[in-house]
Parts: C-alpha cells; sequence; structure tokens
C-alpha cells in the first residue's frame, strides 16, 4: 500500500515538474528581447527618403532682392494699399503706406511677402500681397587686367572662364595665360583660384574650365606674375594686387 502511494505521490510531481517547465518556457517566449538586428544606417534612411528635388533650392538659389530694385505691390483685396513702383533705398529699405519703413534687402520675393504679411496683420486681416521685380541688378562679371576690352559685362547665361576671356576681347600680347578667377565667399573674404585658360584651349584639363558666379571677377596678369594667395580679404578699397606677393 505503502509503495503504491509512493508511486502516486511520484507521478504527481511528475507532471507538476513538466508542467511548470512548460509553463516557464512559454514566459520565455513571450518575454523575450526583441531583436539584435542593428537598425539601418540613419544616414542611408535619409538618402532613401529624399527625392530628387530635395536639393534644387541649394542648386538654384533664389534672387535676394538689392538696393536700387524696383518692386510693385499688390493687395487684390485692399486695392487702396496698393504701391506700383516701389524702389529699395540706399539702406535697404521700402517706405509702405501706413506701416512705414520695411527692411526687405537680402530677402528673396517669398520672403518680402511674408514680412508684408506680417507687417499688415494688425491692418488687415490675413491679407492678401502680390509682390514683383519689375526692375532689379542683372548678374554681372568682371575682366580685368590684359584683355583687350576690360570691362563688366553681363551674365546672361552660363559662362565659363575661357569664354569670358573671349567676351573681354581675348587676351592681349602682354598677357600671361594662367589667370586668377575671384569669387566672393563670404563678407569678408574672396577665393582666388588659378586657373591655366592656355591648357585648356590645348584640350587639357577642360574639366577645369570653371563657370562663373554672378560678380566674379577675372584677373589677366602681366606674365612676370607668378604667386597668389588663396584667400585675400574682401572690403572696400580691396585691390587684386593684394592677392600677389
Amino acid at each position: 500500500m505503502r509503495r503504491i502511494e509512493f508511486l502516486a505521490v511520484g507521478a504527481l510531481a511528475a507532471v507538476l515538474t513538466g508542467t511548470l517547465a512548460t509553463v516557464s518556457t512559454a514566459q520565455q517566449s513571450t518575454t523575450a528581447p526583441p531583436s539584435t538586428v542593428p537598425p539601418a544606417s540613419t544616414e542611408k534612411g535619409d538618402a532613401r527618403r529624399r527625392t530628387p528635388g530635395d536639393d534644387l533650392p541649394h542648386r538654384n538659389p533664389r534672387y535676394k532682392v538689392q538696393r536700387e530694385d524696383v518692386l510693385s505691390i499688390t493687395f487684390p483685396l485692399s486695392p487702396e494699399f496698393d504701391q506700383a513702383r516701389t524702389t529699395v533705398q540706399p539702406d535697404g529699405y521700402i517706405t509702405l503706406q501706413e506701416v512705414g519703413s520695411i527692411y526687405v534687402q537680402d530677402l528673396t520675393v517669398p520672403e518680402v511677402v511674408a514680412t508684408l504679411k506680417k507687417a499688415y496683420a494688425g491692418i488687415l486681416h490675413e491679407p492678401i500681397i502680390d509682390v514683383d521685380l519689375l526692375d532689379f541688378q542683372k548678374p554681372y562679371f568682371l575682366v580685368s587686367g590684359q584683355v583687350g576690352k576690360p570691362g563688366q559685362y553681363e551674365l546672361r547665361h552660363d559662362t565659363t572662364v575661357s569664354e569670358a576671356i573671349a567676351i573681354a576681347g581675348g587676351f592681349a600680347p602682354t598677357a600671361k595665360t594662367q589667370v586668377f578667377l575671384y569669387h566672393r565667399v563670404s563678407q569678408d573674404w574672396m577665393e582666388v583660384k588659378k586657373l591655366s585658360v592656355k591648357d585648356i584651349l590645348n584640350g587639357k584639363r577642360v574639366n577645369e574650365d570653371a563657370y562663373l558666379a554672378p560678380g566674379d571677377m577675372i584677373f589677366v596678369p602681366e606674365k612676370f606674375i607668378t604667386k597668389f594667395r588663396k584667400y585675400v580679404p574682401y572690403g572696400i578699397g580691396t585691390s587684386v594686387g593684394a592677392a600677389f606677393y
């Protein structure tokens, strides 16, 4: 009798042990830590989310209003505030009805619209304002030094350094064919890049024939000038001679 009871107790213990093991396994499966596979690179994820037009504003920046530009400002729902021709003053301000002087220099046209809406918010409820550029500074480049016709020229289309020299009358007999391209990189500094136009015209290093940006200047030195600084201070009174030593 005791042997039967002992066997029954053993069987019951075995059943309970198996049940507890099953429960423990189930709990472990439900509380298992998440996969340790590393996430995809954030940088690659950002790249996948980019669309072809994301960098458009960087490649094609909007024109910024400058001194002496002429703006047309219209209020479709409040024409009494219209100003057909408003000239940006030398200090960068324009004067508007009811709100006085507003600084607009170095703003794009959409930024001017946003600025005017904010200025008129206390007078008009959700004003609708249209701003158009009637007259503005034309993009230009400069060519100085040993060329046939030194001067300022309009930058009407994509123009390379060699094309700009041709527009300026070509090299003078005393010209050195290694020229210097001045490009403003900040308010205080200009970058100076040396280019061998002779090599470019002979089919060598043609990819180095840089495209001009508005305001760029090309200096064609005489044959004895050979050395230059890559960056020079920019400011009133700066001469191209400051780049050489």
